[in-house]
């Protein structure tokens, strides 16, 4: 009697059905391999019951969006002073005729943004690490860095405006520029690295402290570790409230017409004060409105990134 010796066969599937095949090292046993996967009818219905219920709240959404908007247009349209307010606040063909000059003092407010959201990054990293600083060598950096953040946050923005914009002039150094837009860009500084080193710094104490010991054990030295080991991290933990610390600096630094800068919102007021119409308030706010929405939908943007990379288990 002879034996023919056959191919050990691989698992197949016909019509989505397991097909058993021999293991060629193990001959009495049987492996199974699902080549594809059939959802039971169970899951289909599943499935579709989410479809039809995620379709009918969006439905439900937009119809009840729909009538609320309806509700306050027909609401304030048959308001007994509608007309004067419409011809008041919203003339198109005045706010038309005046966006160009608007336009002009909005250039400056984008000027002083760009500085000054520089410079409140660098200032505002200079006292994270002061405030973070250790040993008793640095309690006059930390204690300087505290009373500073704690003075500038507690204070309101125009209080600083005010004593930036009229108390520096007044000493009546040579060295002190006397521009208002400088001021105010100065005391936009002063009031938003408080808010942002305190940003900064609960972004570095999150960190673990493992990182900065296993840095100090490869023989970084402090501002190795911090450049290179710890900064990064912080820096990406803390980026979403430093996008929305951003989107409230673009609103603010219109207050420095305060000061008398011609800005978008002050080229406004001169034109308000000549025809006694406020439609200039509303383009320009309009503008600022422009400017700041893109910034917020990135900062919303970055948020729903970083949340679903740490739901993920990746590093944020």
């Amino acid at each position: 009697m002879s034996f023919v010796p056959t191919a050990p066969s691989t698992p197949s599937s016909r019509s989505g059905s397991l097909t058993w095949s021999t293991s060629p090292c193990c001959p009495d046993r049987h492996v199974s391999t699902p080549s594809s996967f059939t959802p039971s009818a169970l899951e289909l219905d599943r499935r579709a019951y989410r479809r039809s219920r995620a379709h009918r709240s969006t439905a439900v959404a937009l119809v009840s969006t729909v009538a609320f908007a309806a509700v306050v247009y027909l609401t304030v349209t048959n308001a007994p002073g509608w007309e004067r307010t419409k011809t008041t606040f919203f003339d198109f063909s005045y706010g038309w005729e005046v966006l160009p000059t608007i336009l002009e003092g909005l250039w400056l407010n984008i000027r002083v943004l760009a500085v000054a959201a520089v410079a409140v990054v660098v200032v505002a990293l200079i006292l994270a690490l002061m405030r973070t600083l250790r040993g008793p060598v640095f309690l006059p950096l930390r204690l300087l860095a505290t009373v500073y953040t704690d003075l500038f946050r507690g204070m309101p923005l125009l209080i600083v405006l005010y004593l930036v914009g009229f108390g520096l002039p007044a000493l009546r150094l040579e060295w002190m520029p006397t521009e208002k837009a400088v001021l105010g860009t100065i005391a936009l500084v002063l009031t938003y690295s408080a808010y942002v080193a305190e940003v900064f710094r609960a972004g570095i104490e999150s960190v673990h402290p493992s990182q900065r010991a296993a840095a100090r054990s490869l023989g970084l030295s402090y501002r190795q570790t911090m450049r290179l080991v710890i900064l990064p991290q912080a820096v990406r933990k803390v980026t979403p409230p430093l996008l929305n610390d951003f989107v409230a600096l673009q609103k603010d630094v219109g207050l420095i017409s305060v000061l008398g800068a011609v800005d978008a919102i002050r080229r406004a007021q001169i034109e308000v004060s000549q025809t006694f119409n406020f439609t200039p308030y509303v383009v320009a706010g309009l503008l600022f409105v422009l400017m700041a929405v893109p910034s917020a939908r990135i900062a919303d943007w970055v948020t729903n990134r970083a949340n679903r990379r740490q739901q993920a288990g990746g590093l944020v």
